[in-house]
Formats: C-alpha cells, structure tokens, sequence
C-alpha cells in the first residue's frame, strides 16, 4: 500500500478548500444574478403597467389612470433600486429578493387587466372595472368603505370571542368531567354539525335585534370546531402527567389548570383557526342579510347597484382583514407555545 508525506497530500487539501470556496462563491453568484434577472424582469413589469395606462386612451371615464400610472413608475423605480443596491438595503432588500416572482406576476397581470378593461375593453363592463376603477373606491369612497370595515371587525369580535370562550370551557369540561360528557356530547352532536347559517331564521325570530342575532350566530359557528378541539385536546393528555402531578400533591384544580390545559394547548389552537375561519362565512351571510352595516352589506350594496368596483374593492378589504386576523392569530399560536414554534406556518 503506498504511503504519502504530509508535504504531497496538503497541497491536495489546499486544493480542495479552494474548489470548495470557489464553488462557494459560484453559487454565490448564480444567485445574485438569479435574482438581478428576477428583479429586472419585475421592474419591467411594473414600468408595462404603467405605460399601458398612458399609451392608449381609455375606454371609459378613469380619472384616476394618471395616479396609477405614476404609482406604477414609482414601484418600478424602488424594484430597481433594491435589486442593484440590496446588500446596502439589508432586510428590505433581501424581502425584495424573495417576493420578487410575485412582484414579476402581479405586475404582468395588472398590465393584462389593463389592456383587457380600459384600453381595448376584451371583459365587458361593469363586470370587470378597471384597476384605476378600484383605485377611485379607496379615494371617493373611503370613509364608507371604512366604516363597513369597522362595523365587521366590532360584529366579528363580539361573536368570535364569545364562541371561542363558550366552546373553550364546554371541551374543557367534557374532556374532563365524565358527567358533562354524557350531558353535554349528545347535544353537541345534534346542534354541531349542522351549518350555523341554517339557524338564521330562528336566530333573527328569537334575538330582539339583527345585531344580537348574527353575534348569536357566528358565536355558534366559532363554538363548535373550538369545543371537539379542546375536548379531544384535554381527553388526549397522558394519564401519566396526572399521576405525577397528584405523587406532588396537586389538587384536582391543579390538574385542570396546569396539567390538562396547556397539553391542550396546540388542538385549542386548531379549533380557534378553524372557528375563524367558520366565522367570517357566517359574518358576511349575517351582515347581507339582517345587519345594515358592515362589509357584507356594503357587498350587497354594491352588487344591487352594479358597482362591481366598490365590490371588489370591498372584497380586498375583506381579504386583508381575514388574513391579518389569522396571522395575528398565528403569533399568538407561536408565544404561547414557542416549542411548536414553527410547525405550522401561514
């Protein structure tokens, strides 16, 4: 077997290490030019939509095409400078990096919404308004839009924490209590499945007002996936954890509040997503029906006058609120239990 002096193999290392830097540093630079190319391209984006609201007259009156086109350029300006200026911008740059096939796809997708509604008018009107049209929404009709929005956010949390409260201690007791168990599953399984929007001319008969319905209602919405989470959560945790705690000396109070609730914890956590979720169908249903405020009856509004702008934009709003009530959510899901901090991600 031949042998080697250590004056033969470190040059054979040092040419390793090398290979390996430079093969470090060729990465490097495929990604930095991954994302210039990826950058370029979104900044062209954006720089088309705004040409292609100036380039050909609209079809229509659009006061606000100018304001968009401007916006558009200035967008297409600030891609440009975080792509050749990223490592000086630090965070922002790097957020630039990441969303910038995001920022690629919705720039080329106004710039077909664009040309297809004001410019040559392939999607006919007032189905498919302009995005100039939407952008009129939010300055004309801001305060409106705004007041909807509260109205939806006040209804929403009223009911949902009722129905997250409600359900968090009926699973509570049913996981634990034998004899709420037996009272209380039966019920449950009769009044659950059925969809809450089912109960709407009970709830509006029986409340003495529309408010106090849809808050009845998206309260039942919410309640139901939070209890059988909550309940499976607290029936799932080890006998054992019990065991030790009672050697200790706790008492049954003890159990419940220390032991069984926060092993609960991640299915609470579930059925508090899912009851929100339940709950914002049941909202909007409420709110075009019985409550004359809030977001889904400015919806209704705008479809009954066809203002399928003030629709959409409505729609925006909606979308906004929902998913920033799920993210909010999500944080409070990742303090509370930092050792699952990570596993499920929205």
């Amino acid at each position: 077997m031949p042998t080697y002096s250590a004056s033969e193999i470190a040059p054979l290392d040092g040419d390793r290490e090398t290979a390996l830097i430079a093969g470090d540093g060729g990465l490097q630079f495929i990604s930095k030019l991954r994302f210039s190319i990826t950058g370029i391209g979104a900044g062209l984006a954006w720089l088309a939509f705004g040409l292609s609201c100036l380039r050909w007259p609209d079809i229509g009156d659009w006061p606000r095409t100018e304001a968009v086109a401007y916006t558009a350029f200035a967008i297409a300006g600030g891609i440009a400078i975080a792509t050749t200026a990223q490592a000086a911008l630090g965070k922002f740059g790097d957020g630039v990096q990441r969303r910038a096939p995001w920022l690629f796809a919705l720039g080329a997708f106004l710039t077909l919404w664009e040309l297809a509604t004001a410019k040559f008018g392939w999607l006919p009107l007032p189905f498919f308004p302009p995005p100039q049209s939407i952008v009129e929404v939010y300055t004309d009709d801001l305060p409106k839009l705004l007041d909807s929005a509260f109205a939806s956010v006040k209804l929403q949390l009223g009911g949902y924490f009722i129905g997250a409260a409600v359900g968090f201690l009926t699973g509570v007791s049913i996981g634990w209590s034998r004899l709420a168990g037996y009272w209380v599953h039966p019920i449950l399984r009769f009044i659950g499945p059925l969809p809450a929007t089912a109960w709407l001319p009970i709830a509006f008969f029986t409340f003495p007002s529309a408010w106090s319905a849809s808050t009845f209602l998206i309260a039942l919405a919410t309640g139901f996936p939070v209890t059988v989470l909550t309940w499976s959560g607290v029936a799932s945790v080890s006998t054992a954890y019990y065991d030790v705690a009672r050697t200790l000396g706790a008492k049954p109070s003890f159990l419940v509040t220390k032991v069984a609730i926060p092993a609960a914890l991640p299915h609470v956590f579930v059925g508090l997503f899912m009851g929100l979720g339940a709950s914002f169908a049941v909202l909007v249903v409420a709110e075009m029906i019985g409550v004359k405020a809030g977001l889904g009856f400015y919806l209704q509004w705008a479809q009954g006058w066809a203002s399928y702008n003030n629709m959409y934009a409505a729609l925006i709003v909606m979308s906004l609120l929902c998913s920033g009530a799920i993210t909010l959510l999500f944080k409070v899901r990742d303090r509370l239990l930092v050792w699952q901090k990570g596993v499920v991600k929205w």
